[in-house]
């Protein structure tokens, strides 16, 4: 029964793929999960069973190495990118590929002189090997490993072998049996003792050649030894020299040498009569350092190219100078058209006669050579040379220089007739009707200047010329700069309005004046300044500008000449009137100040710069009384702030102090806008000690003006000065600073990022000693302005010494170009005594904000200390010119009413006294 098929036994099996149970019934097929899997697909067929996971393969940003999409189809799109991303690839790498293999050249060039080949380093000996014979070449011995058979030598000598009985018992008979070779050949007479050999004739004594060695050493040694110490005297840097020499001259690949031999002499083989292939060839063998070599090459080439002159310049150059004039002398006569050789030939000669003789040789061949005249004049005296300029204007009636050479030699009537005949000749020529004009402005015709210029200018239109603007004014520029101002100004007048369109008309002559400035031809930039004014008469601001540049390049009485012009076309020109009255003033003549500031108030008669200028200046001249009752007209026709001001001014440093609170009583209620009035009157009552009005008056003016920094910052101060009284210590203490810290809290809330306030905030934390505090407050403003130059400037000094340093790197990041921090750069610079560069960055500040008044007294007083009288005059002169009026020290020197009236060199003396380089 066992073994007894079962007949259901494929109920048990699986059916086969696709296999649907009753479909042959006509029954519908199904599938359940069990017939697809699970849902998750096996992990064999997700995972890469190669993927590399080491930490070498990691990369931060992009995560392990491989492909992405290694898993997907390549297609069209792909293949496509592919190609996109290939030529772009090729085009950058196209544009950078030639400065790449430019580099790579230099640095392949750079190393081979360097560590040269060893090929090159014995190119020279090798080039001696075709000298060899062939006897010597026999002679050389063939290469052999030596190194092996000191191997083989030294084996035989570390091995032993045992000798036999009988060999050692014949050595203790001591008798021989046989006669070897060298006995049957000498017949017993050379003794194995050396020395004591006996020679045939034709041998050679070893003895001897070893010490005649010996000698000759010792003589070579002797030659390089001191004759008294013994020590040596050869040079080591010249026999580092020597070794130097050694080395080829040339650099390069000897291979492309060869090839270069190679395909000239194909060249000369193929076209003997090609020159320049010789040419090549002989600077071929100089760089490689076979001059001679050059030589006979290039002379081979005279003889296939006789009539080439760069050839025969070529073969003049590398013979040496006793042999050179042989050589010049046939190519002279091979070419002697050649005006290059004619020169050669004159300046191998060291002798002027012998020039002299060889260039009018030449010009006896070659009479039309402009070239050859003019080496020819150069060698002679004036009078020859006028002689010699004759006769080379007929033979070169074309040549310009010849016919100005002629004319300047001659005299001015001579010169005219000179120029005449040029003119005829050459009827194209600008240079000679500039220099006809130039003829007559030294002799002193300057009315015949401008007409020449004009007559020049008709002339060659009517020989279809054209005028090219730009090159008759590059000659004005250089009539200027010969001191020929007459023909400058003329030209520039004749030819400023060719091809320029009215309405380009005005910026294009300013930029002409202002290319003539750069270049520092004032006279043409006068000359185009006047000729814009001719046709812009009533601009004002052309006027001013012009003014400006008389100010800066030219005299006083040629601003006083313009000024007085100007204000003829612009009566209503302020600017003009007081630059007018200050340039007077200036040059001592008071009552012409006087006079133009009268005509100025009938122009502009409630004008009130000029109101508050002819007040200066009769304050400036002790003219007091004058000075009131200008002001007093002033504010009845012209009462502006300013004007109160200016009247409180003189009353206060006059010490009418009463009268002046009297006056800012009543300028505050006409102007209570005005922040200086409360600031007067509130440093008034400051100096008549009435505190409580001061602070009252301050209160007011913050009301009235809560944009005015000045203000806040007086009140905050005049809180630090007061005196309270304490209950407790029943006694004054000076000092409120917590009303003034609460006062530029106000402040910064009603201004914000406003670094005045910062800073009156830190230094009165320092002036308590709270230098805690004082940083902490520091670092605020700092984060407030991160900009400011003047919060920077003196966080640089709040810092520790060692610290100071990086402080000012993180002020020059922020504040690069603000004077403060680089002032305070150099004395941080002057603190660790190093002057030199300290000078330099002083002159940077004043540079960079020549207004900025505490950098020039800072610069002064460090000239002071440091520098020499010229150094500190020229910083004192400069500073007069400059006339700086900002900077809080010297604001502070400077309006002080104790110095009013004072120079602007005493100010500077005094703020240079007040400063302190910490």
């Amino acid at each position: 029964m066992g073994d007894k098929k079962d007949k259901y036994f494929f109920l048990r099996e699986n059916g086969p793929p696709g296999y649907v149970g009753g479909v042959g019934r006509g029954a519908q097929g199904f599938t359940t999960r069990s017939d697809i899997g699970p849902a998750r697909m096996d992990g064999s067929q997700n995972e890469k069973a190669d993927e590399n996971l080491n930490e070498s393969n990691y990369d931060e940003f992009a995560g392990y190495g491989g492909s992405l999409f290694s898993g997907g189809t390549y297609d069209s799109e792909d293949r496509e990118a592919d190609e996109i991303y290939y030529a772009v690839d090729t085009r950058q790498d196209e544009r950078r590929r030639e400065h790449r293999e430019r580099r790579e050249r230099e640095e392949l060039l750079k190393y081979r002189q360097e560590r040269p080949k060893i090929q090159q380093q014995f190119s020279d000996l090798k080039r001696d090997l075709a000298t060899v014979s062939e006897e010597e070449w026999e002679k050389i011995p063939e290469a052999a490993d030596i190194g092996k058979k000191l191997k083989r030598a030294r084996r035989q000598q570390d091995r032993f072998t045992p000798s036999p009985d009988t060999l050692l018992g014949l050595n203790q008979g001591g008798t021989h049996n046989t006669i070897d070779i060298r006995q049957q050949k000498y017949g017993g007479l050379q003794t194995p003792l050396p020395g004591t050999q006996t020679l045939k004739p034709g041998d050679v004594d070893m003895m001897e050649v070893g010490a005649a060695r010996g000698t000759l050493m010792r003589m070579n040694l002797d030659q390089v030894s001191d004759s008294v110490s013994g020590q040596t005297v050869v040079d080591p840097k010249g026999y580092l020299t020597d070794l130097n020499s050694l080395t080829p001259s040339y650099s390069g690949d000897i291979g492309d040498i060869k090839k270069g031999r190679l395909l000239l002499a194909a060249v000369r083989k193929t076209n003997p009569k090609h020159g320049p292939a010789w040419i090549a060839s002989a600077r071929l063998e100089e760089e490689v350092g076979r001059i001679q070599s050059a030589r006979n090459l290039i002379i081979k080439g005279t003889e296939h190219c006789p009539k080439n002159e760069d050839v025969w310049m070529e073969a003049v150059r590398l013979q040496p100078p006793d042999q050179a004039k042989p050589v010049i002398a046939q190519a002279v006569a091979s070419v002697p058209n050649s005006v290059k050789l004619w020169i050669k030939a004159a300046d191998l000669e060291t002798e002027n006669k012998a020039k002299r003789r060889v260039l009018r040789k030449a010009l006896d061949t070659i009479p039309d050579s402009v070239k050859l005249w003019k080496s020819a004049v150069d060698l002679e005296s004036p009078s020859d040379a006028c002689i010699l300029l004759g006769r080379a204007v007929e033979c070169c009636p074309q040549s310009v220089d010849l016919w100005l050479a002629l004319a300047h030699l001659e005299t001015y009537e001579n010169a005219r007739k000179v120029l005449n005949r040029a003119r005829k000749a050459i009827p194209t020529e600008r240079a000679i009707w500039i220099a006809a004009a130039k003829l007559e402005e030294t002799a002193g015709n300057e009315e015949n200047v401008g007409r020449l210029i004009k007559l020049g200018i008709k002339s060659l239109q009517g020989n279809m010329v054209e005028i090219n603007r730009d090159l008759w004014l590059s000659d004005a520029q250089a009539c200027d700069k010969s001191e020929h101002v007459q023909t400058c100004q003329a030209i520039v007048r004749e030819v400023i309005g060719i091809g320029v369109e009215d309405e380009d008309r005005r910026e294009t002559w300013l930029e002409d004046a202002e290319s003539f400035v750069r270049n520092e031809a004032y006279n043409a930039a006068r000359a185009v300044y006047a000729h814009c004014l001719t046709v812009f008469p009533a601009d004002e601001e052309l006027w001013e500008q012009v003014a400006f540049f008389e100010k800066e390049h030219g005299t006083r009485e040629s601003l006083d000449a313009h000024l007085r012009k100007a204000v003829k076309y612009c009566p209503q020109a302020e600017t003009l009137w007081l630059m007018g009255a200050k340039s007077a003033w200036l040059g001592g003549n008071v009552d012409a100040a006087r006079s133009i500031l009268s005509h100025a108030f009938t122009a502009n008669p409630n004008s009130e710069d000029i109101w508050l200028a002819a007040v200066k200046l009769e304050s400036e001249n002790n003219m007091h009384e004058r000075a009131r009752k200008l002001l007093e007209n002033a504010r009845g026709q012209a009462g502006t702030a300013r004007v109160w001001m200016k009247s409180v001014r003189l009353e206060w440093v006059l010490g009418n102090l009463e009268g002046a609170a009297n006056m800012l009583a009543e300028a505050v209620k006409l102007h209570p806008t005005a922040p200086k009035l409360w600031m007067m009157r509130g440093q008034i009552s400051e100096q008549l000690q009435q505190t409580e009005n001061a602070r009252e008056y301050y209160s007011q003016g913050i009301k009235h003006c809560q944009n005015s920094i000045h203000l806040w910052v007086l009140a905050a101060r005049l809180e630090v000065k007061t005196e309270i009284w304490v209950f407790e210590t029943l006694m004054f203490m000076k000092g409120n600073e917590t009303r003034a810290r609460a006062l530029l809290d106000r402040a910064r809330l009603k201004n914000p990022q406003c670094p005045e306030l910062w800073l009156e905030s830190v230094n009165i934390e320092r002036g308590l000693n709270q230098n805690v505090a004082a940083t902490a407050m520091m670092a605020k403003a700092l984060q407030d302005c991160p900009n400011s130059g003047l919060l920077w400037s003196e966080a640089i000094f709040m810092e520790p010494r060692p610290m100071r340093k990086t402080k000012s790197l993180d002020a020059l990041k922020r504040c690069e170009n603000d004077a403060r921090v680089l002032l305070a750069v150099a004395k941080l610079l002057l603190s660790d005594r190093r002057i030199k560069k300290a000078r330099r960055w002083f002159n940077r500040t004043i540079k960079l904000d020549p207004d900025y008044g505490d950098a020039w007294a800072a610069y002064y007083k460090f000239e002071l200390l440091h520098g020499d009288e010229s150094q500190q005059d020229e910083v004192l002169k400069h500073c007069v010119t400059t006339e700086p009026r900002h900077g809080p020290l010297w604001q502070s020197v400077a309006k002080d009413v104790r110095n009013w009236g004072k120079s602007l060199e005493e100010i500077l003396k005094l703020a240079a006294r007040e400063t302190t380089f910490y």
